[in-house]
């Protein structure tokens, strides 16, 4: 049995995970900015998007970093390999839109005024087209 393509199968479902969590989370902020705090639909999405991200989104950016190093840990020829730096950059652009969806959330959960529901959906899109890109690079290898 090799352990490696358990270790890889396990990033995947969590990669899954992750993406999944990435594309519906600005989607309940901006649910949320259409309400006003003390209102069940806010309360409700602010409620919604803290669990996404304590159940689904965090676990499974460890699990992705983890279980990819762990991949590299088993296969590290494929450090040697120009397609795999391109991806390593693109998951790290994947963890800073983490990052910066967190500080979103925080900023439409405290009512700051400083989101617009416009922009939410212009970086709902992000996740999406990074995912694009790790995809071919995974698939195809161009250089």
């Amino acid at each position: 049995m090799d352990i490696y393509l358990w270790v890889k199968s396990a990033h995947l479902v969590f990669v899954v995970a992750l993406m999944a969590g990435l594309l519906i989370y600005p989607r309940y902020k901006i649910h949320q900015l259409a309400s006003r705090p003390g209102e069940p639909l806010f309360e409700t999405m602010r409620d919604a998007s803290a669990r996404l991200k304590r159940i689904i989104l965090n676990p499974s950016l460890i699990l992705v970093w983890g279980l990819g190093l762990w991949m590299l840990y088993l296969n590290p020829s494929l450090l040697e390999q120009g397609w795999m730096h391109a991806k390593l950059a693109l998951v790290l652009a994947i963890t800073g839109v983490h990052a910066y969806f967190t500080v979103l959330g925080k900023r439409v959960d405290a009512v700051t005024g400083t989101v617009e529901a416009k922009m939410l959906r212009m970086l709902n899109e992000v996740p999406f087209i990074l995912m694009i890109g790790v995809v071919i690079l995974v698939i195809v290898k161009p250089f």
